[in-house]
């Protein structure tokens, strides 16, 4: 197993046969240092590495290519691994080094690769998302400075045309696929989800493998921590694990279904409901994320269209 520590600049490795340490090797972070590893290697060698975004991705696309295994180390278990077996160093070398053996402990998924237009996107979605934080800063400065809101004015329009232009764009190339379209499509029937919301669901929906809706839950951090012991019984809290921006948008359509006047509506009912339970407001709303996390990966699970009669139901 080759374990790979990834960095802008460098790719520190550690080829492990067994418990022993065959070589250990660094090589730039460039085309010919991924052809220098495959030369290295034998073909029947898996690769495993973490996702750090453009780092990582021109070297998976090159390995695959070549034919070659390669691994996806989830950051946050692989971390746990690592803390649990180094606890006493962290060093690129000893992360190379747990990665590998991180990969032959454990079951590992293929590293995925995203096609042209989920990396569209996801893109667009990430530049959505620092115009709107961009928006907001000012949108506040110019409420509380206002002396300064004339010169804040032209700033905030210009944030607001280019947060329009993204969300054209997002809708063009969204249904340039036409399957990612369908579950788009699908995912805008529930109530309090936007366009937004929409496609990064989608995206994460069509990309991973979630075999149970609480995967989904607990991929975006909704999913509740317990910590007890005897007869002591710890606070319960989310883990917030995974994900974040999804953990946001699905609570911000948590928050828009709170505020609906449907009565029939059934997340609003459940909140509804939490609150009644003695729920605080926060507390209600995650729960309806998390209701609305599990509905959306049965619409896609099932290819069915949203039926708010049942919402309520189990997942099959």
């Amino acid at each position: 197993m080759l374990g790979i520590d990834i960095s802008k600049g460098d790719l520190v490795c550690t080829l492990l046969n067994g418990q022993t340490t065959t070589w250990e090797w660094t090589v730039p972070n460039t085309s010919d240092g991924v052809r220098q590893l495959l030369m290295a290697t034998d073909a029947s060698i898996p690769w495993v590495l973490e996702p750090t975004g453009p780092y990582s991705r021109a070297v998976v696309t090159t390995a695959q290519q070549a034919g070659r295994d390669v691994f996806l180390a989830e950051p946050k278990r692989a971390k746990a691994f690592l803390r649990a077996t180094s606890p006493r160093a962290k060093t690129d070398r000893v992360d190379s080094l747990g990665l590998a053996q991180y990969a032959q402990a454990v079951t590992l998924l293929p590293f995925p690769q995203k096609s042209e237009t989920v990396e569209h996107i996801e893109q667009l979605l990430a530049a959505r998302k620092g115009i709107g934080q961009s928006l907001t800063r000012l949108t506040q400065q110019r409420d509380n400075l206002p002396y300064a809101r004339k010169a804040l004015e032209p700033a905030i329009t210009e944030l607001r045309a280019q947060r329009d232009e993204i969300d054209r764009q997002l809708k063009a190339v969204g249904q340039s696929c036409q399957d990612l379209a369908d579950v788009t499509r699908r995912l805008l029937a529930v109530p309090g989800i936007g366009p937004v919301t929409a496609h990064a669901v989608a995206i994460c929906l069509t990309t991973r493998i979630f075999r149970h809706p609480d995967q989904f839950v607990a991929y975006i951090g909704l999913d509740v921590q317990v910590r007890d012991s005897g007869r002591r019984q710890g606070t319960r809290r989310l883990s917030k694990q995974g994900d974040a921006e999804l953990r946001r948008l699905l609570y911000l359509a948590a928050m828009a279904n709170r505020r609906q006047s449907d009565p029939e509506n059934p997340f609003k009912q459940q909140n509804e409901r939490e609150l009644a339970k003695g729920q605080t407001t926060t507390g209600a709303l995650c729960a309806v994320a998390r209701k609305l996390a599990r509905t959306c990966w049965s619409l896609h699970r099932h290819g069915t269209e949203y039926d708010p009669k049942r919402v309520n139901q189990q997942p099959g």
